[in-house]
């Protein structure tokens, strides 16, 4: 049976947020309230679940030959934020994405693609960093990649937590695991 692809129901998202508003006591018809459910169903789809709806591999599919290539390829500063699983609050930041290409090499707008692809979905940041070095290496064949993810979580951000901190998450993979000068590169 072939997947389903991901369809966030606007509708669904709508009621929820009504009723969750609801719980909270809070007047609907207030008129700062009034649209609230369709601008968070809005929101949900096109920034926080559109990354279900991308394919890593049409994103990474349009290759060019890259035959004789053995320089690494780095795209830095990828803006990107997601939805965290466990408080349902937003982080943001910056990705590094590198790879060492083995035939094929890509656009450099592709990796900012993937990127989107990862984090645009209900997601840690963990996971989105190693989706990223794991799609490279599958569908491309690249023979190492790796990814740096620093982030600013909402929930380490609160009041109560007082924490102004950056999150960085790293995954390697192929040659970037052994080769200390791929690792440098990526890291600086």
């Amino acid at each position: 049976m072939a997947k389903r692809p991901h369809e966030p129901r606007s509708e669904a998202i709508e009621r929820a947020v009504a009723d969750l508003l609801g719980a909270c006591d809070l007047d609907l018809e207030h008129k700062d309230l009034r649209s609230t459910p369709q601008r968070v169903a809005r929101l949900w789809r096109e920034h926080f679940l559109a990354g279900f709806a991308m394919d890593p591999a049409v994103i990474l599919g349009d290759t060019v030959d890259g035959e004789g290539a053995t320089d690494l390829v780095i795209v830095r500063r990828i803006p990107y934020h997601g939805l965290c699983p466990h408080h349902l609050l937003p982080y943001h930041g910056e990705a590094t994405v590198a790879y060492l290409p083995a035939t094929r090499l890509l656009g450099f707008g592709r990796l900012g693609d993937l990127v989107t692809c990862f984090t645009r979905r209900l997601t840690l940041q963990e996971r989105a960093c190693n989706d990223v070095v794991d799609a490279l290496m599958e569908h491309i064949g690249a023979r190492g990649a790796g990814c740096v993810m620093r982030g600013h979580h909402t929930c380490l951000a609160i009041p109560d937590n007082k924490h102004a901190t950056e999150v960085t998450t790293s995954s390697l993979r192929g040659d970037f695991v052994t080769r200390r000068d791929l690792q440098a590169a990526l890291f600086q």
